[in-house]
């Protein structure tokens, strides 16, 4: 499989952070770099790859509140680092993340300015790691921002707080809404097929198959 990953749970929300990375050309990123910067170092380190960028699926502070001292850095010194995604809805959850990280706990997070949104206008968008092109859907409901990474190669899709097994992501928070989350769950992750392997934000993976089967939240959609 050209396109590897390895997912560590990081802070005390036990947020999946994801290390992507091309096997042909050792290239990396780091998905939702939410805290523990020291761990996804050694982590990176230990896979012997270049992380070149950081993707993000939406700005929650358990997701985002390392990006900006990762991006400055980078591992060994080596920043800066783009900083993909995620769609501009999430602006107000970056511009919020000082007092994200003093209500929950999360020393020193920062705001930040992405290199690039993703999903402008909503429209589906590609992002490339090495030889390896992802494609980006538009997926908000938890978020007004959310995005999600799929490798139809793969069949792997990193789909942050969209989707857990058994279960989707809260909709009580500023800016989310239920029945958007549920639309784009059907429209967004389905067409990728019952047999795409989910790596979700929290919690053990699965496909959208067995989601469909056996989630109360979306059983039989």
């Amino acid at each position: 499989m050209p396109l590897r990953y390895l997912t560590v749970p990081v802070t005390a929300f036990q947020q999946n952070c994801s290390i992507l990375w091309c096997e042909a050309t050792r290239r990396a990123t780091i998905v939702d770099p939410g805290g523990e910067l020291p761990r996804l170092r050694d982590a990176v380190r230990s896979l012997g790859v270049t992380l070149e960028a950081i993707w993000l699926t939406h700005a929650h502070i358990d997701h985002a509140g390392a990006t900006a001292q990762l991006a400055r850095e980078g591992v060994d010194a080596s920043g800066p680092l783009p900083i993909i995604g995620p769609h501009e809805g999430d602006r107000f959850w970056i511009d919020a993340l000082p007092q994200q990280g003093a209500m929950f706990g999360f020393p020193a997070s920062e705001r930040f300015e992405p290199t690039r949104w993703l999903c402008a206008d909503g429209k589906p968008d590609r992002v490339t790691l090495g030889e390896c092109e992802l494609e980006v859907r538009h997926c908000p409901g938890h978020t007004p921002g959310h995005v999600v990474f799929v490798s139809r190669e793969a069949k792997r899709a990193f789909v942050g707080d969209v989707l857990f097994d058994g279960s989707i992501g809260r909709t009580d928070f500023p800016g989310g809404h239920f029945e958007t989350l549920i639309a784009s769950i059907t429209q967004q992750l389905w067409p990728f097929g019952d047999d795409v392997v989910f790596i979700p934000g929290h919690g053990p993976e699965s496909t959208f198959g067995a989601q469909r089967r056996g989630n109360p939240y979306v059983k039989g959609t």
